[in-house]
């Protein structure tokens, strides 16, 4: 057994645990509120687990509850360790961890509520929630490299989300998103808007995002604050010259500058590697 083992396993043994007993736990306190029609009635709890496992009411099925509770509880205790050290290797395994537990919560949605209609319901609140604490311990982690860093005398990695890297480049997306749109509308038809709805939606935006994105890839890595001010520039010309129906605008600048500094990214990498290798 690996010593990443010896730390995962009783972690997650604890977390499944935990899961079961608060599953117990919730069904103890359901079946005593008024609408299951009990006045209030915490009885024996031995029994009212007892009654559940031999005619289950709100949760049907369970033994399969009690399995899912438990992996789904060992799948939150195992996320309280790091999943790796290197970013490559970090993000991969969060992936892997999340798809896991996505298809935990599906497999229980749909057990006891239905596939239709439900999933959404528990999958988009168990995405925020996932991606915020994954973003939060991320943070954290790189907020105690910056201090090793400077307690070593070492000089200063890339910003967080290199987003000092990125204000170079603001400069462009607040001329191709927030001023450009004004300019071309001067200058458009008043009952036939090519310009400002045909033009500059499918021709500059996603040609300008991209060009941009590529150039500061190319040069900075991954960049991915870019993408999401080229859209919340574009965002005052969409209420104040078009209406929601354009918002898909914004979509079209995000991935088009995404698309753009992700293959400016893969080319700065590459250039990095073969400047590694080079003895």
């Amino acid at each position: 057994m690996t010593d990443t083992e010896k730390q995962w396993l009783p972690r997650a043994l604890a977390g499944g645990i935990a899961g079961v007993a608060l599953l117990l736990a919730f069904e103890y306190v359901w079946d005593a509120m008024p609408w299951t029609g009990h006045v209030w009635n915490f009885g024996n709890p031995f029994q009212v687990w007892k009654d559940w496992f031999q005619d289950a009411d709100f949760l049907p099925f369970p033994w399969a509850n009690v399995c899912l509770c438990f992996l789904m509880g060992a799948e939150v205790g195992a996320a309280t360790l790091p999943f790796a050290d290197s970013g490559g290797e970090l993000v991969v395994r969060s992936l892997v961890h999340y798809a896991a537990t996505a298809a935990t919560v599906s497999v229980w949605a749909a057990l006891n509520f239905g596939w239709r209609g439900t999933l959404p319901s528990f999958l988009v609140p168990l995405t925020l929630i996932y991606v915020l604490v994954w973003l939060g311990r991320w943070v954290g982690w790189y907020a105690e490299v910056a201090a090793i860093r400077e307690k070593l005398g070492l000089a200063a990695g890339p910003s967080l989300f290199h987003w000092r890297e990125t204000l170079p480049y603001l400069g462009f997306a607040l001329l191709l998103c927030g001023l450009l749109p004004f300019v071309l509308r001067m200058f458009d038809a008043p009952d036939v808007p090519v310009l400002v709805g045909l033009l500059l939606p499918y021709l500059l935006l996603p040609a300008g995002g991209f060009a941009s994105g590529f150039s500061l890839g190319r040069r900075q890595g991954f960049c991915p604050l870019y993408p999401l001010a080229c859209a919340l520039f574009y965002l005052p010309a969409v209420f104040l010259l078009m209406n929601s129906s354009a918002l898909f605008h914004c979509a079209i600048v995000l991935c088009a500058a995404l698309a753009g500094n992700l293959a400016g990214a893969a080319r700065y990498r590459m250039k990095q590697k073969r400047g590694a290798d080079t003895p």
